[in-house]
């Protein structure tokens, strides 16, 4: 052969390899657009939407194309959409679902298929638990991972006794309200009452009026606009017991469109756009420029798994193909400087990370969540041994068992 010739050879060979390298890395995003969850399935798109256009839509040199498919938050069309994004759009990795039950839904096909998943709000515990899977990483705690010093912090610092809970009767409500309650019992306090509420309720009515008169407080676990319509019921019944809330209930994106009834509510989370820091307030300066709004919940999430996908892109030199590299990339973050603060992947795949404790203050004529106190270094097993806890079985509706409640 030819110098000439050979070389064409070569040539030829590398050619398919760089246009490869330079295919656009796709991402697909599985979100909420209809139903209760909507409203924070569109924040996740406005968390995801801000990261990229801050990187000229481009990461590790690769650009991204963002294929969106709704779940309308049922874990059937989850599956489904999941299936059609891996295997219509051949995605090269998911940033979603929204809701722990749809993660869960996905949870055998996301093994089957080994597609990595970036988790920018589902929180399902055993996700990263007994049974983790090694193709999913979450970009925020996990359910019960900031309610668990909550529920310290309720007990040994706000000294309360007697508490009743309310909660939305998933995954979601049950897990965090599983560990504030596990960690106030532990704590000394007892948890006297418990109400579920479907997630779709229209009324809290009755769930207000059979609130315990002579407990210290409530503690209150809701997700999307359910916090709003408790917060606005509780008040109109006149009830001044104080209301204690997991991250979503009193979450920036549904603050914004609450009053007085907000005032004073402690809540605990992995976010608060309060944070005063240099790298948070870059951030909430930037979010509010582009949405006009603080960045919460959903957002933040959202922000974050992007910048997961970015920082373990470049961990790879943008070779997304590679899975396993990639996700060895992903689930080895250890990142000092977030706008969130330290946060590094333990190695079930979940972040270990500060938990805020926020107060509802109005600040310049907005509601906020000001930060009272920080648990700093939080992993999702708070101070319990990781070996004796998952022995025991995931936080439920019933685990742990509420031993303390009163007729």
């Amino acid at each position: 052969m030819s110098r000439h010739v050979f070389g064409l050879a070569v040539l030829l060979a590398v050619l398919p390899a760089r246009a490869a390298e330079k295919e656009p890395v796709r991402v697909g995003f599985l979100t909420v657009n209809s139903g209760a969850l909507a409203a924070g399935g569109r924040q996740m798109g406005e968390g995801l939407t801000l990261y990229l256009k801050e990187h000229g839509n481009k990461l590790a040199g690769r650009s991204i194309e963002v294929v969106t498919l709704d779940t309308a938050g049922q874990p059937a069309t989850t599956r489904t959409r999941t299936q059609e994004a891996v295997e219509r759009y051949k995605v090269h990795v998911i940033i979603g679902p929204l809701a722990a039950f749809e993660a869960l839904a996905i949870n055998d096909y996301v093994k089957q298929v080994k597609v990595p998943v970036i988790s920018p709000s589902a929180a399902a515990e055993d996700l990263t638990q007994r049974s983790p899977n090694p193709w999913f990483v979450r970009a925020v705690g996990s359910s019960a991972q900031p309610n668990q010093p909550f529920g310290e912090y309720a007990a040994k610092t706000l000294k309360y006794k007697r508490i009743a809970t309310i909660g939305d009767d998933f995954a979601f409500g049950h897990e965090t309200t599983a560990g504030f309650q596990r960690a106030f019992e532990d704590s000394g306090g007892k948890v006297v009452q418990k109400q579920w509420a479907p997630l779709n309720v229209a009324d809290y009515g009755s769930y207000v009026a059979g609130i315990k008169p002579d407990v210290d407080a409530i503690y209150a676990s809701f997700a999307g606009a359910n916090g709003l319509r408790f917060l606005r019921q509780y008040a109109e019944y006149g009830l001044k017991v104080p209301v204690l809330g997991n991250m979503t209930t009193v979450d920036e994106g549904i603050l914004k469109n609450m009053g007085d009834e907000a005032l004073g509510v402690v809540s605990c989370g992995w976010y608060s756009a309060a944070i005063d820091t240099p790298a948070n307030r870059k951030f909430v300066e930037a979010f509010r420029a582009a949405h006009s709004a603080d960045p919460g919940y959903y957002s933040a999430g959202a922000y974050t798994a992007a910048m997961f996908l970015d920082l373990a892109l470049q961990k790879v030199h943008g070779k997304v193909e590679d899975k396993d590299a990639f996700m060895k990339a992903l689930r080895s973050l250890d990142v000092q400087d977030s706008f969130r603060g330290p946060m590094r992947i333990d190695e079930r795949g979940n972040p270990v990370l500060t938990v805020y404790i926020r107060k509802v203050e109005r600040k310049d004529g907005r509601l906020q969540n000001t930060v009272v106190q920080t648990y700093p270094g939080v992993s999702q097993f708070w101070k319990y041994d990781p070996k004796t806890f998952l022995a025991q079985p995931v936080y439920s509706r019933d685990n742990p068992k509420a031993s303390n409640l009163e007729p």
